[in-house]
């Protein structure tokens, strides 16, 4: 490969790395033609964009940008694909439904601005809540006691209503 190509692809990886806020490394060595295209169909379904890149590349494209990203170069080793999303823990997801004997297997990952190195950081991964999922958490909670308050109220006017009721009702 000629060393203009090879400056062509460094800037298109580190593009794409600015583009999409959270990218995986994933060990590909053990797959063959068939499971890697099931795997990319199912991350062009989820969202994700899957690029198979070499590691050398790779790293000197994280080397041209302003964030310090060496925690994960010691996970460039053997065959890797990058998954690049905007949602934190879809790409997660997908790889833990596809997991049949660590294959696809998680190198490292680096979503919502933190470092997870090892396959053992999977579970954490899938356990981080998106952007919407934290808002309708936060409006569930502020809800919660409004709509306390509220039945509250209905149900102390239905026992007063009651009361009132029986009372005119009462033969005198």
């Amino acid at each position: 490969m000629r060393k203009e190509d090879k400056s062509t692809i460094i800037e298109q990886i580190a593009a794409t790395v600015k583009e999409y806020g959270h990218f995986y490394l994933v060990d590909v060595t053990a797959m063959d033609a068939t499971a890697t295209s099931a795997l990319r169909r199912d991350c062009f379904k989820s969202g994700i964009k899957l690029m198979v890149v070499k590691n050398t590349l790779l790293h000197k494209a994280l080397e041209s940008l302003e964030e310090d990203f060496s925690p994960l170069y010691d996970s460039l080793k053997g065959t890797t694909a990058v998954m690049f999303c905007n949602t934190a823990n879809v790409p997660a997801k997908l790889i833990k439904d596809k997991a049949k004997d660590g294959i696809p297997g998680l190198k490292a990952a680096y979503a919502e601005e933190s470092f997870y190195i090892g396959a053992d950081q999977l579970d954490a991964l899938v356990a981080i809540k998106s952007k919407n999922e934290v808002i309708a958490d936060i409006v569930a909670l502020l809800q919660s006691p409004a709509k306390n308050v509220i039945s509250a109220l209905q149900s102390g006017g239905n026992t007063l209503h009651g009361v009132l009721k029986t009372l005119g009702e009462r033969p005198e």
